[in-house]
């Protein structure tokens, strides 16, 4: 002989488990959302700068790298940004960060620029180089650059700079650099 027992019940209050005692197998796929987090798990493209020139650069010697004059900051999240003296980015975070920068440049003596030139410098050596050469049938007055490039910093030393590099038939250079036609920033890629 057999006999079953059945138990109707009805639940009253929900239980929390015990703190600690729910671990990932017992957590559904996607039912943890960002907004669930605490601050400050989730990575961030931190470090962060963006800057641009108060003021365009006059009289550019001709054929000549010159560091861009990026004075004004639009943000620094981390004030790693030297907008002073050096106009470089030294973070001290180690990682990968996307370097970018732009400058619009004209011959001062109209229709004349040969070349026209934006460098990364790493450590004060090239890293990269973005190069426009004109025909000399086709000489224009103006052009504007942008370089970008994934650079590996040491979280320590390491520091990058923007470089312009104008080549005239005669005269000189005006580099644009303000906040329109001119920028300088580096954010932290998530890895």
């Amino acid at each position: 002989d057999d006999m079953y027992c059945v138990f109707l019940g009805k639940a009253v209050q929900t239980v929390n488990p015990p703190n600690a005692s729910v671990g990932t197998a017992q957590i559904a796929d996607l039912a943890v959302t960002s907004g669930k987090l605490a601050s400050g798990v989730l990575p961030t493209n931190t470090p962060a700068f963006e800057s641009y020139g108060s003021a365009n650069m006059t009289g550019v010697a001709d054929a000549v790298y010159v560091k861009l004059i990026m004075n004004t900051e639009k943000f620094d999240t981390d004030s790693m940004y030297d907008s002073s003296t050096n106009y470089r980015f030294t973070p001290t975070i180690a990682g990968k960060y996307y370097v970018y920068g732009m400058c619009g440049m004209y011959s001062e003596t109209n229709y004349s620029l040969n070349v026209a030139n934006i460098a990364i410098k790493k450590n004060g050596s090239f890293y990269k180089v973005m190069n426009n050469t004109f025909d000399a049938s086709y000489e224009p007055n103006e052009n504007t650059l942008f370089v970008g490039a994934v650079v590996d910093f040491n979280g320590s030393s390491d520091y990058v700079e923007l470089y312009a590099r104008s080549n005239v038939t005669s005269g000189t250079s005006t580099l644009d650099i303000d906040e329109s036609s001119g920028t300088f920033g580096a954010y932290k890629i998530i890895e």
